[in-house]
C-alpha cells in the first residue's frame, strides 16, 4: 500500500534571525506563533537564529554618537543578505527609515499598545520638583525637558530589566519605557501609561516589523499571510513621514497614526534637543497616498524655529 508523507513534513524550515535580548526572543516567539498558526506547522517549522546585535554590546554609550539605529539592526542585515537566515523580526522603531535596497519589510504583525509608560511617578506633572529621568532616548528626553524643565536626563541604555534595576538603585527618580515591550515580557503592570495625545510615541512604537530578501519571492508570500494590512499601513506612513524629515539620530521626532477606515490621521512633534522648542500638525489621508506624510513635514519644518530646524536639514532619517 502506497504511504504518503506526513503534511508537517512539507513544511519549510525557515530560519528566523533575532537579537539575543528577552524582548527580541518574545518578539521573535510571536512571530513564530503567527506564522505556524496561518500555515498549519508545527513550532520546528521556524528556527529561532539568535545573533548579538551592536547595540547589546556596547551599552555605555548613546547610540547616537556610536552608529544609531543600524547598530540593532547590521548583523541581522548581514546574515539575511548572506542568506544565514530567511527572515529577520525588529522593532519597528529600531529600524532605519533607510534600509538595504536588497532587504524588504515584508509583514507587520497587529500593532500593540503605541503608549509610553511612566515608571517612578503617577504622571509627569506629578514628578517631584528637580527629578532625575532616566532614558537614552532623543524623543524622550527633549519631551521630559519641554514638560519639565526643572527635571535633569539621566542616560539610561539597556534592556529593561537593566533599565528597572537602575531605577531601583536609585540612579534615577523616574524612567520611561515602552507600553509594548513592558507587556511582552509578562510587566504589564509596571509604571502609568501616559496618554498619546498628550504624549506622542516614536514612531512605529508598538509594531513588529518582519524583513527578508526583497528578492526572495517564496518567503513574502509565506509572511503575506500574517501581514496586518491596518498596522503596516500605519507604520509605513510614520516611516515616510520620517523619510521626508530628513531626522538623525540626534533628532528628537514623536509621531503616531490612527486608522479610521480607509483614512488615516498622522500626528507628530519635533523638539529641539533641549526641549525648549516644539512644533507640531497633523493630516489626515487615504491609506496608500505616500506623498501626505511628506506634505505634513514640509509644513512641520516650514514652522520650525531654527533650533528645531537645524536638527533635520538634509539626508533621510535615520532614527527618531
Amino acid at each position: 500500500m502506497a504511504s504518503f508523507p506526513d503534511p508537517t513534513d512539507l513544511a519549510p524550515r525557515l530560519r528566523l534571525g533575532t537579537r539575543r535580548s528577552p524582548l527580541a526572543l518574545a518578539q521573535a516567539e510571536e512571530t513564530r506563533a503567527a506564522l505556524c498558526a496561518a500555515h498549519g506547522w508545527d513550532d520546528d517549522a521556524v528556527e529561532l537564529a539568535p545573533v548579538i546585535a551592536s547595540g547589546d554590546r556596547i551599552q555605555d554609550r548613546p547610540l547616537a554618537e556610536i552608529g544609531g539605529k543600524a547598530l540593532w539592526t547590521k548583523e541581522l542585515d548581514a546574515c539575511l543578505i548572506a542568506g544565514t537566515i530567511d527572515l529577520a523580526v525588529h522593532s519597528a522603531k529600531d529600524v532605519e527609515t533607510i534600509r538595504p535596497p536588497q532587504l524588504v519589510i515584508a509583514a507587520v504583525l497587529p500593532r500593540a499598545d503605541i503608549r509610553d509608560v511612566l515608571v517612578g511617578a503617577a504622571s509627569i506633572a506629578a514628578l517631584p520638583q528637580g527629578a532625575r529621568v532616566g532614558t537614552s532616548s532623543p524623543r524622550r528626553a527633549a519631551q521630559v525637558r519641554h514638560a519639565r524643565p526643572d527635571c535633569t536626563v539621566v542616560s539610561f541604555r539597556g534592556n529593561v530589566a537593566t533599565r528597572l534595576a537602575r531605577l531601583a538603585a536609585g540612579e534615577a527618580e523616574a524612567t520611561l519605557l515602552a507600553a509594548a515591550g513592558l507587556v511582552r515580557l509578562g510587566e504589564s503592570g509596571v509604571g502609568h501609561l501616559l496618554s498619546a495625545h498628550d504624549w506622542y510615541p516614536a514612531p512605529g512604537q508598538g509594531a513588529i516589523a518582519i524583513e527578508c530578501r526583497a528578492d526572495d519571492a517564496a518567503t513574502r508570500a509565506l509572511l503575506a499571510a500574517i501581514d496586518h494590512a491596518p498596522s503596516h499601513a500605519a507604520l509605513l506612513a510614520e516611516r515616510q513621514l520620517l523619510a521626508a524629515l530628513g531626522g538623525n539620530c540626534h533628532s528628537p521626532i514623536a509621531a503616531y497614526s490612527e486608522l479610521r477606515g480607509d483614512t488615516l490621521v498622522l500626528r507628530a512633534a519635533l523638539y529641539s534637543p533641549d526641549g525648549a522648542e516644539r512644533v507640531d500638525g497633523a493630516a489626515t489621508f487615504a491609506v496608500g497616498d505616500a506623498d501626505a506624510p511628506a506634505r505634513l513635514a514640509a509644513d512641520l519644518l516650514a514652522r520650525a524655529p531654527a533650533a528645531i530646524a537645524d536638527y533635520f536639514a538634509g539626508g533621510a532619517a535615520t532614527a527618531a
